[in-house]
């Protein structure tokens, strides 16, 4: 901590005070930015080649596949492996990916497959995002800041979350593909510069397959002799299966229930980012956010039952207001998701455990797959309330298991 803050100050003032914190929380807000321009430019490309839904959703699949085949590998990596370097490995190979569809499209020579095989690539980097950089960004704030810096970082996460697909649209409708990858790689260049300069210390550890094996096996038993960790788990895959897949069957919801416009289809995609943005807001200004495992669970099923709201609601704007008020729930989902493992977990395996949560965030395609098909058989206004429901008792069968004594 700078000499010239004192240990009153707020917590947010002492975070942006240090140096290591500062570059690592723009990695995360430039990097998360650039990923969803480059997912919305790949999907708006691939439909005006192909007309092809399939396609699309093949395209989008390849991005999410990484976390869920390798986010426990990530975190038994981001364990022995120096994690500013595998930081800096990540954003020079999401450049190199960037760059050459830059080129391929330059060429005339831009194929499908090409953008699949690039958001594989950028998915492989994103895997690591939570077990390497979150990990650094909570071991630079400190035990007593943890909450209020990944509060920030997810208030960050939202925001682009939200801007990323705007800017994306506006460049890809004004300026074309080759400019949003071209962006894209001047931007991990500048990512990559951040990380360069980040002071890390890291113990060294051995490294080898069968080491590597083991600790993914020893992370497994931590989370199964740790209730608070179960809860981790078990809340990231309800919210990953039965709540957020809600955002792939909005556009369909927005027009068969309201008429909605595209202005208005767009209001109500984001309308719970904004939610969850204006939330994050308020944790990392106050002081301090319990560090509980019923708080998060309470978000959790807090966002389900909005979901169940949601397919009632007379109008776009209560619509778009009880997304908003899920956006509370998310918000707090997200800040613990992280906390709770890099403060209750060994400090030797907290990497490995936030690889486990990778993994299950990984799931997420399953549920998007699963409510796309119940959309289309029932509609997307029973295939909302179908899956928060699952959701909201999944919710409770994990609060039952794991709060009680």
């Amino acid at each position: 901590m700078p000499r010239d803050l004192e240990p009153s100050a707020h917590p947010l003032r002492r975070l942006l005070a240090i140096p290591a914190f500062r570059r690592l929380w723009a990695v995360g807000g430039i990097a998360n930015a650039m990923r969803w321009v480059e997912t919305l430019v790949a999907v708006i490309w691939t439909f005006e080649a192909t007309h092809s839904a399939l396609a699309v959703s093949l395209v989008a699949l390849m991005r999410a596949l990484p976390m869920l085949l390798l986010g426990a590998t990530a975190g038994a990596l981001a364990e022995v492996l120096d994690r500013r370097r595998l930081l800096m490995a990540g954003q020079a190979a999401a450049c190199i990916g960037a760059a050459a569809i830059l080129a391929l499209a330059l060429a005339g020579a831009l194929e499908v497959w090409h953008l699949a095989a690039q958001g594989f690539l950028g998915g492989l980097v994103w895997t690591g995002e939570m077990a390497s950089r979150r990990r650094m960004v909570t071991e630079v704030a400190g035990e007593r800041d943890v909450v209020t810096a990944v509060a920030f970082d997810s208030l960050t996460a939202n925001t682009t979350r939200m801007a990323g697909p705007l800017l994306g649209g506006a460049i890809y409708q004004f300026l074309g593909l080759p400019v949003a990858f071209g962006l894209a790689a001047c931007c991990y260049v500048l990512t990559f510069g951040l990380l360069a300069g980040v002071a890390h210390r890291q113990a060294r550890r051995r490294f080898g397959p069968r080491l590597l094996a083991a600790e993914m096996a020893e992370a497994v038993m931590v989370v199964r002799r740790m209730k608070v960790l179960q809860a981790v788990i078990l809340i990231t895959l309800a919210m990953n299966v039965f709540g957020f897949c809600v955002t792939a069957v909005l556009p369909a919801f927005g027009i068969a229930a309201f008429a909605a416009s595209p202005v208005q289809i767009g209001m109500l995609t984001a309308a719970e980012p904004a939610g969850a943005l204006l939330t994050g807001l308020v944790m990392a200004t106050r002081r301090g956010l319990p560090l509980s495992p019923a708080l998060m669970l309470g978000g959790g099923g807090f966002f389900m039952l909005c979901l169940l709201l949601l397919a009632l609601a007379p109008s776009l704007w209560l619509a778009v207001g009880v997304l908003m008020l899920g956006g509370i729930g998310t918000a707090l989902f997200a800040a613990l998701q992280t906390a709770l493992p890099v403060t209750q977990a060994p400090a030797e395996a907290r990497s490995r455990v936030l690889g486990l949560v990778t993994t299950c965030i990984g799931m997420g395609p399953a549920g998007q797959l699963t409510i796309g098909a119940l959309a289309d058989s029932l509609g997307p206004g029973t295939a909302i309330p179908v899956m928060a429901a699952l959701g909201l008792a999944m919710v409770g069968a994990t609060a039952w298991q794991t709060l009680r004594a």
